[in-house]
Order: C-alpha cells, then structure tokens, then sequence
C-alpha cells in the first residue's frame, strides 16, 4: 500500500474529514518512481472509474509534472467532505488502494474554495 503522508502535519486527511463542508477539493499528489509510473496511472484509471460512479462526485483530473518531475497530482471536485469520506471508506477503494506498492507516497489534502 502506498505511504499516506499529511501535507500539514497540524490537520491529516481524517481529520479533515470530520468537517463537514462543500463543494471541497481533493489534491493528491503522488511521489512515483519513474519504472512504476505506467503501472501507477493504470491502477489509478481503475479508481478513477470507481469514484466516478460514486454519489457526490462531480469531477476529477490527473496532473503530471514537468522536467521529468516524478509527481503526478490528482484533483479532484466532490459536493462535500462526507461524499468523499464515504467513497474513500468504500471496501472496494480501500482494496484498490492497497494494491499501490509501497514506494509510492500520497500526500491527500481537502480544500475549499476561496474567492480572490
């Protein structure tokens, strides 16, 4: 399973679950090494379809980087923190997820969006 690593210490992806909130973003990024990023972006295809079947789930893009960058980000749109918790809790994710092999990290956050 891949390594699940906050992005900010003081507020890890569960704990964002608990506030319940929308629309909200989910901002993935993924450290891949490089002979593993075909591999990756398969498995991530299966999830996608998976979570794009799920209720409140409005849009999803992957992102990868430049200049040989081994990060690849998912952005994903849900209509509110407890849609998402509840697919990311779904058996089925949860045995996808674990098929990830362990060299890879995830950083997961939750946004909401702001007007500048």
């Amino acid at each position: 399973m891949a390594a699940l690593q906050s992005l900010d210490p003081n507020t890890p992806l569960f704990a964002q679950f608990q506030e319940r909130t929308g629309p909200v973003v989910l901002a993935n990024t993924f450290v891949v090494p490089k002979e593993r990023t075909e591999a990756f972006l398969a498995l991530f295809r299966r999830q996608a379809e998976f979570m794009k079947a799920q209720p409140g789930f409005v849009s999803l893009r992957m992102h990868k980087g430049t200049a040989g960058s081994r990060l690849l980000m998912n952005v994903a749109v849900w209509e509110s923190t407890e849609a998402l918790a509840t697919a990311v809790g779904n058996p089925e994710f949860q045995r996808m997820a674990a098929e990830f092999p362990d060299d890879i990290v995830s950083y997961p956050h939750v946004f909401e969006r702001i007007d500048a």
